[in-house]
This record gives structure tokens, sequence and C-alpha cells, in this order.
């Protein structure tokens, strides 16, 4: 027995009954263990020095709240704590003592005392509750096991303090021991410290082992794979820096080096704009210094492709000849003269001042009216190159004016990307259905377009992606629209637009006849010597089978008829086959649009009035009707609230006047009326049909039925006047497409009939009317 024990020994059988209490933060104390201290606060520095005036023995107690002096002991300090021995103390130039003690046994505090400058307990002290058996040897030889595991892997321990803790005998020791090494929580180790019973305390301490052996067993996995990692990528840098010196000593370069020259060169030949050549050169000088493996190398690479395959000032030259344009232009399309003329006047401007700028240019128009085919149209006729892009559904801005270089697998807007397609910085560009451009939270389109479409501003575009100007005054932009008022004014006003209304019959015919049957000969594999069509029967088909301003439905039915032709060839039938109206329907089926004008119109109360719609001019039958009851207005057909508005206004008006026109004034007491407008699953609104539901009731209420082959427009007032309407051209060709002979139109719409085909004007019969008693003269009681 050494010295110092025997000295241990001595002190623990004479504990005083009253400690003075040093409170611990952040650390523990268990007996017989060692722990250094260093002790700052003035009344702890008094405690230190009288205890090694005395006896040197002090308690320890751990604070509930690290990092703070105990204010209320009660509260503040836990009441179990570990009686210590000082073995050393020394005090340094600032009056901190710094101390290394030795735990001599635990103690529960019975009360705290105070008066002096530190804080004294009255304390008891706890002997361990030994338990021997084989359950006990089982947890002391699963925790050495343990524990040797713990100093294998943990670095700062040493290897033979395994060999220590086996030669302890006593197991409460033991666990005391391991308890303070492994790593835990303040509040672990003090539920360890207050453990009276020893198997208890093994239990514990082997839970908090184990816990503690999982945590280095993974971060000892973790780093075994960052030190493998770590390991192959050094391999690969040192793999190839000998690589690049084998080929420096070979005279060669690397793939990046001969990469990079490339850019150079691409950028040297180029002639890029100032702005984006000290772009590209910034770009080069940062792809010099990356290596080629990284993500960012690939990012400044796919840039520098951009910026050296955009056609900065590659151009084609136009074709300035105006009568070989009007040449190819007749060619390609039959009719739409408007829009042909201005792009004549496009080229005549441009041969007379080459640097003009391109128009912007928008065809509006129905469906299958030719704007599409017309721009492309139009780049062959210009000898120029030609891109389109459908902007329908488009939502995100991004689209338009491209991804920041920050978001991966960013790429320019689809503008510049038809201009690199193009390969020259003067195409005709098609924006396919501008009217059907959305917005949400990605942003607005809309307004990304309002810079590419106003040549004041596009000469200096921008994409996101590029993040340098671009000039696009060269550009030739056509849009195509449905409809002009979904488009937002601003952007509308930006273009000029030309009007493509649809086709009278005789065109119909003429088309068919130029351009559609041969193309789906052509497309079915038929020879012009095997099929033919008569005019008759391309005019029946018009009538009986489409209803419509353009060309789609006729090119659908002409090429039913083709396949019914090319399946009889297939089966052998040598014959030619020509198209009359009397076989028709072999191929088409029954007509399936019937003349009804005259069937509908024979009896009072029906009227026949013109409606637009996004597919061109529809007749619209108004049908009025009275019955004996409390008076009201019944209306149905799915109106919408401004037509509704117009057959009450219409009513209102004939009561007004109803003794003016001849009518019964009790009538209207004594009768409920009803106007309905047939395809009632049809929503129908808009002031036009005012005139018509007028004559339907005026034509009910005298029992007059309406002129025959009689059509009609125009919004209405209280004080009888009649209002100009729009659509006239597309009213007024459905209406000589199904037989209409004369037409009641509002006197303001009188200048709309100079956009009539002369054929149509002469035969067909205006009114032009200010006074919707003049309209009831012409229709009822002429």
């Amino acid at each position: 027995m050494t010295q110092q024990q025997s000295q241990m020994e001595l002190v623990t059988e004479k504990l005083p009954e009253i400690l003075p209490v040093l409170p611990l933060f952040d650390s523990s104390l268990y007996p017989k263990m060692v722990l250094p201290l260093v002790v700052m606060q003035g009344g702890s520095v008094q405690l230190v020095d009288e205890a090694m005036s005395k006896d040197r023995i002090v308690g320890l107690l751990a604070s509930k709240k690290p990092g703070r002096e105990a204010e209320d002991p009660k509260d503040d300090l836990y009441s179990v704590g570990t009686s210590a021995l000082i073995l050393r103390m020394a005090k340094s130039d600032d009056n901190n003592a710094q101390l290394l003690v030795q735990g001599l046994g635990r103690f529960r505090v019975l009360e705290f005392i105070t008066g002096k400058p530190y804080l004294q307990a009255r304390v008891e002290y706890i002997k361990d509750k030994e338990s021997k058996g084989k359950e006990t040897e089982a947890f002391v030889s699963n925790l050495l096991t343990l524990f040797t595991r713990i100093v294998e892997l943990t670095p700062g321990l040493p290897r033979d303090m395994a060999n220590m803790a086996k030669s302890i005998q006593e197991p409460g020791i033991l666990a005391d021991m391991i308890a303070s090494i492994i790593n835990s929580s303040p509040e672990e180790k003090q539920k360890i410290l207050e453990t009276e019973d020893v198997r208890k305390r093994l239990k514990e301490v082997t839970r908090q082992a184990n816990h503690h052996l999982e945590i280095l067993e993974l971060g000892n996995k973790i780093q075994s794979q960052v030190k493998g990692d770590m390991e192959k990528s050094q391999r690969e840098y040192y793999l190839r820096q000998q690589m690049k010196a084998i080929r420096e000593e070979l005279g060669e370069k690397d793939d990046a080096a001969v990469e990079i020259d490339d850019y150079r060169a691409k950028v040297k030949d180029k002639k890029l704009p100032p702005e984006a050549l000290k772009e590209a050169e910034r770009e080069l000088n940062r792809l010099s210094r990356m290596h080629p493996s990284s993500a960012e190398y690939t990012v400044a690479s796919t840039y520098l492709d951009w910026l050296t395959t955009l056609p900065w000032n590659e151009n084609t030259k136009d074709n300035l000849d105006i009568k070989k344009a009007r040449k190819v232009l007749d060619e390609d399309h039959f009719g739409l003269d408007k829009a042909k003329k201005r792009v004549i006047e496009f080229l005549a401007v441009r041969k007379l001042k080459p640097e003009s700028k391109g128009p912007i240019l928008c065809f509006a128009g129905p469906p299958g009216t030719g704007k599409t085919s017309l721009g492309k149209s139009i780049a062959r006729a210009l000898g120029r190159k030609f891109i389109r892009i459908s902007l329908g559904g488009v939502r995100d801005e991004a689209e338009i004016r491209g991804h920041r270089r920050t978001y991966v697998g960013a790429l320019p807007g689809r503008i510049i990307q038809g201009i690199r397609s193009a390969g020259s910085n003067n195409p005709v560009f098609m924006l396919d259905e501008i009217d059907k451009v959305g917005s949400d939270f990605r942003g607005d389109p809309s307004s990304a377009l309002l810079e590419v479409l106003d040549p004041e501003q596009n000469y200096s575009f921008s994409d996101h992606y590029l993040d340098v100007a671009f000039d696009l005054s060269k550009v030739m932009f056509i849009t195509t629209a449905n409809v002009l008022y979904t488009i937002p004014p601003a952007l509308r006003d930006r273009m000029e637009v030309l009007e493509l209304l649809g086709y009278t019959e005789d065109e119909k015919i003429k088309i068919a006849a130029r351009y559609l049957i041969p193309r789906q000969r052509k497309a079915h594999g038929l020879k012009s010597d095997r099929i033919s069509f008569t005019n008759g029967a391309v005019k029946r088909i018009i009538t009986g089978y489409t209803r419509e301003a353009g060309l789609r439905n006729l090119e659908r039915e002409i090429a039913t008829i083709c396949r019914g032709v090319a399946t009889k060839i297939a089966e052998g039938d040598k014959g030619s086959f020509e198209i009359k109206v009397q076989n028709i329907a072999k191929y088409l089926g029954p007509e399936r649009i019937y003349p009804e004008v005259l069937t509908r119109t024979s009896v009072p109360g029906v009227a026949i009035g013109l409606a637009w719609t996004q597919t061109g001019g529809e007749i619209l039958f108004v049908e009025a009707t009275a019955m004996k009851g409390k008076k009201g207005l019944i209306l149905t057909g799915q109106l919408g609230d401004v037509m509704k508005e117009s057959a009450t206004a219409a009513l209102s008006f004939i009561r007004t006047n109803a003794i003016s026109l001849g009518i019964e004034e009790e009538y209207f007491e004594n009768h409920e009326i009803h106007i309905h407008v047939p395809a009632g699953a049809i929503p129908k609104d808009g002031p036009s049909a005012g005139v018509t539901m007028l004559t339907a009731l005026y034509s009910l209420l005298k029992n007059k039925p309406i002129e025959k082959y009689l059509a009609m427009t125009g919004e209405i007032t209280l004080r009888g006047q009649v209002l100009p309407v729009g659509g006239i051209k597309e009213k007024v060709l459905a209406a000589h497409n199904i037989g209409i002979k004369s037409l009641i139109l509002p006197k303001w719409n009188e200048r709309d009939i100079e956009e009539i085909p002369k054929k149509v004007q002469k035969e067909m019969k205006f009114h032009f009317v200010e006074k919707m008693l003049d309209v009831l003269k012409i229709a009822v009681d002429k």
C-alpha cells in the first residue's frame, strides 16, 4: 500500500459533516477519479485557501445550469455530489486557483449553510450498495469488452487504459471510471453519480458505453470513406499531372487546352461586338483556370458554344426583285391581297433604303385562312430563312428571355434559340398563336415580348442567359392570332394588324383546284389521271359538308375522298375516278348541312341575325312567340347578359311605340312573350343581335313573316337608333355562303363594305339604316 493510498483511507474515515461546496460547470467527478479545476470567483478562491489551511477536503456539486453561477443553491445545484481531496493547488498572477482534486466518496446535501463568502452544506455520505453474483460479473465482462473497443477507436486514449480497467476489482469503481471517460451529457453523468445500486449503475454505464461505441464506429466508417475518396482524388490528380508532363515532353496538348485554343480561335474569327467579346474573353480566362472534370467547366464551355455559334454578323441577302417576289406570293396563295401588298411595300422600301428596320406584322383571322403558310411564303419571296415558334400555352417568361446561368441546365430563350438555328440575323421569325400566351407565378411572357416586338428597343435585346445585347432589328417578325382582344393593349400597339377574314365560295373553289386537290393527290400517291374533281363537286363539299371561314375542313373532306379512291385502286380497280355531285355521298356520306333559311323564316316571329365567332361569321336564328298569361319576358338559348339586355331594350321600344306601330297596348298586359335563340347548348352574347330581336318581336306582334333571304345585324338603343357593330366582312361572307340575298346593316358600317369582294357586293343587296323604324319597314312592312 502506497503512502498516498493510506492517506486517502485516513481522510475518508474522518470526513466532516459540513463541507465547503464548490460548484462544477460542464464536468463531473466520481470517487477515486482525479480532475483538474480552475477556480476564478472570489468566494470560491477563499474557499480553496481555507480548505488548504485545514483538511483540504471540499464538496463538489454539479450545476443544473452550465455556465452560470449558482443563485439559489436548492434550484441551481444537484443534491448529490462528490467529496474530494485537493492534491495540488497553484495560483496564477490574476489570483486564479488551479487545482488537482481526487474524489473520495458520494454525499447527499441535507441543508445548505450560508453566512460565509462561499457556500457550505450539511451532508450525509452515501455508500455503494454492493451486489454480487453472475449477473454482476456478466455486466463487468461486457463493460470491459465495450471499453476495450472504445479505447481502440478513440485516438486520444492510451492503449494501456483498457488493461488498467481490467485490473480494477470493485465493480462500482469500474463503472465510475468508465463513466468518467466515455462521452455523455452532464445529465447522464449525474444520473450515474446518483445511482447507489452498483448493479443498476453497471447497467446504465453499459447503455451509455454502447451508445458511445456506435457513434465512434459510425464516425470511423465515415472517416474511412472520406479517406478513400480523398486518396482516389489524389491518385487521379497525380496521374493527370503525370499525363500532362508526358504530353509536354512529347510536344502534345491535353484535350482541355486544345478546346480552349479552339474557343479562342472561334472568338477571334467571329468578330463579336465589343460587349460580347469582353464577356467571351472573361469566360475563356475562367475556363483556362478550371479543371475539365468540374461542373463549372461544362457551364462555361456551353456558354462559349452559344456565344460563338450565334450569327452576330451573318445574314442572308434579300431578294429585292419586286416582280419575282410578287410571283412567289401568288404561286403560294390565292387572294390575301392586303397581306401580299404589305410585303411588296416592305421590299420596295428596303430597296430604296437598305438600312430600314423590319416590320412587326400580325396576321389576325379565323383558323385555316393561311396565316402560318403565308409566313413561309414571305420568307421564300424575300430569300430569307424561316423560323416558327408556337406561343400557345406559354406561361413562363424564361421561354422568351431564357434562364440565368445560375440555374442548372440553363438555356437561352426561344428567340435566341430560333436565331441560332436559322444561322442568320435577319430571318423571317413567326410567333404563332400570340393571342394564346398566358401568365402565372413564373412571369408574364407577353410583357417579355414587348421588347422583342418593338423596333425602337429590339436592337439591344438582352437574353438572361447570354447577358449581352443581341440585335433583333434586322429580323422580320410576323405574329398570328385568331382574336385580338386577348392580346394586351401595349403588345397589340407594337404590331401592324392585317386581317385575313376568310374566303368566299368562289375563292375556296379556286384554292381547292389550285392547291388543296394537288396536295392531297400527292399525299395519297394518286396521279392526276386517276382522280379528278368537278367544280360542282367541290362546291357541294363546301356548302353541304363544311361551314367555316378557312379551308381546313374542306381539305380534310378532299383527303377523305382521296383515301376512298386509293382504297379502290389498291383493291385492283384500274379505272379513273371523276368526283361529281352525284357520287360525293359514296365517300362522305349524306350532307351534314342543309339550306334552312326558307323553312325556318316562313312563319312570323323568326328573323335571321349575323354573329361573329373566333372561327369566322355565323348566322343566328331568333324565334319569338307569345302566349296568354300575365305579362313578362322569357329568354332562352344560353344568352349572355348583354344579349338579354338587347332583348329587353327591343321589347321596351315596341311597347313605347305601340300606337304608332299599330299594336294594341293591352296585348302586353295579357300575353307572356318568349324569345329563343336555337343552338341552345352554345353560349351567345354581344349587342349585335338587338336589331334581329326587335324584328322578330315586331313580326310576331304584327303576324307578318319577314322578307325572304334577308338577314340583319346591329345594336339598338331605347331612342330608336341603330349603332355600328364589328366583324362585318365575316358576317357578310357567312350570309353569302348560305344564300342570303339582302342585308340590313348599320349606316356607320357602310365604309366596311369596301373590304367585301366585288363579286359578293354585286350578288347581295345592302340596306344601311340609322333608325329602328327603318329596319321594321324594310324587313316586315315592305
